[in-house]
């Protein structure tokens, strides 16, 4: 099963709209409730920091009886340093951000926690690319 969402860049109030819906369509497909919570943290982070900081962006979910991979695509404008980025508490978000409760620097951090594969491609003044993969074990909750 595949679907899509795109993301706006700077619209706080759709902030979690994308991993609400992909949350609701795992619970319907049966997969454990342990593995829809590291994904849904895993997502939310990467849909806030498109929000954050990009110019906006595509979310992507594809689920197989193997796993569940996500996408999340970006316009730009990159990371100028991922290595830095993905250490806890260094962020680059305004001031304006912080005050909305975001930007405490565990967006990617936490995505590196909660998948069980992740994949990052950017660089300054390019796209982001990121690519988390969830095993599943094939045991389904009944």
């Amino acid at each position: 099963m595949q679907t899509s969402f795109p993301v706006a860049a700077g619209d706080f109030t759709k902030a979690g709209a994308a991993s609400s819906e992909i949350k609701r369509m795992l619970k319907q497909l049966g997969i454990p409730q342990k593995t829809i919570k590291r994904i849904v943290v895993a997502l939310f982070e990467a849909e806030v920091n498109v929000i954050a900081h990009s110019y906006g962006g595509d979310i992507s979910c594809d689920v197989t009886p193997q796993q569940v991979e996500i996408r999340v695509i970006d316009k730009g404008p990159g990371i100028p340093d991922l290595n830095l980025a993905m250490k806890e508490g260094w962020s680059t978000a305004s001031e304006e951000v912080r005050e909305m409760g975001y930007g405490a620097g565990m967006g990617l951090p936490n995505i590196k926690k909660n998948a069980d594969l992740l994949e990052i491609h950017t660089a300054a003044n390019d796209h982001t690319d990121i690519r988390m993969t969830f095993f599943l074990d094939g045991d389904k909750e009944q």
